[in-house]
């Protein structure tokens, strides 16, 4: 195959990077790839992170899905409000933003903070979320005793513009195996795109939110995804979740930290689509292309 004939099928595999207003008159970049008449997935990054947490991702998930990565309000090329970044709010975006596409259902997959948007939409949403995934996920981080102290020491005194050593230390702890050092560097390069401030109620946010007594209500088919190495979110955390949602498979990944979808995106995509033919599926299945 010819170099140029490559290029053409990268670039048209690549997804498409667009602009949403929705009704708060908060405007949200995301990326879409597949079919616009296959399942709807949205994806919810972690914090610092944008769509792009999830390109990766993307690359191994099948066109016959509706794949779409948000960036989330303050992050990547959305907007920046002066405030609204607790849980309720980016899960407020999610139904605003599937109102201004006209997605009735979807399946909601979050990575770290966007786990807790995750979790509020299926509470708050229940007959709007077809399914959810929790990738390195949390009902809280209260008692978290090193993001507790990574908020006292930094966080909480962040100043423009961000030290890149504190954003690529702050990436590289997400990290148990490696990953290429250009996704690495554009990983580092999203975290400071977002404004002090933006770290700051981020972080604060999900140090005071706490999803652990409605973790009940959430009634969606619920797939958790944990690394055994993750560094930030402990099996403990994961023992909240497993226990308390009543439809749940509980994977565990040997070997890998907090960011499962960068350290082994091939298997994540294969397990989320064998998850979502069975919770969440359309008349044409969707396979893993060989």
């Amino acid at each position: 195959m010819s170099s140029s004939v490559s290029r053409k099928i990268e670039k048209a595999m690549s997804p498409l990077v667009r602009h949403a207003k929705l009704a708060n008159a908060v405007t949200l970049e995301y990326a879409e790839q597949g079919d616009p008449a296959g399942v709807p997935i949205i994806f919810l990054h972690g914090v610092t992170d944008s769509w792009r947490s999830f390109e990766r991702l993307f690359e191994h998930l099948p066109g016959s899905f509706r794949a779409i990565a948000l960036s989330q309000r303050g992050h990547g090329g959305s907007d920046r409000p002066d405030r609204g970044y607790r849980c309720k709010d980016f899960a407020a975006d999610v139904a605003a933003f599937m109102d201004a596409l006209g997605i009735e259902r979807a399946v909601i997959v979050g990575h770290s903070m966007g786990t807790q948007g995750a979790q509020r939409f299926a509470i708050d949403h229940p007959e709007r979320t077809r399914a959810l995934v929790l990738i390195g996920g949390f009902a809280t981080m209260r008692g978290h005793a090193a993001i507790e102290e990574f908020w006292a020491s930094d966080v909480s005194r962040l100043a423009d513009p961000v030290d890149p050593a504190l954003a690529l230390d702050f990436q590289q702890s997400t990290l148990a195996q490696p990953i290429p050092p250009s996704f690495l560097d554009l990983a580092v390069g999203e975290s400071l795109k977002v404004p002090a401030r933006v770290w700051r109620a981020a972080f604060a946010g999900f140090l005071h939110d706490d999803m652990t007594p409605e973790l009940g209500r959430i009634a969606a088919p619920t797939l958790i995804i944990w690394g055994d190495r993750d560094g930030c979110c402990s099996r403990a955390m994961q023992n909240v979740l497993v226990s308390a949602i009543p439809q749940r498979q509980f994977v565990v990944y040997a070997g890998a930290g907090h960011a499962t979808h960068w350290e082994e995106p091939g298997r994540v995509a294969a397990d989320l689509v064998t998850f979502v033919n069975a919770a969440a599926p359309n008349p044409t299945r969707s396979r893993v292309p060989a």
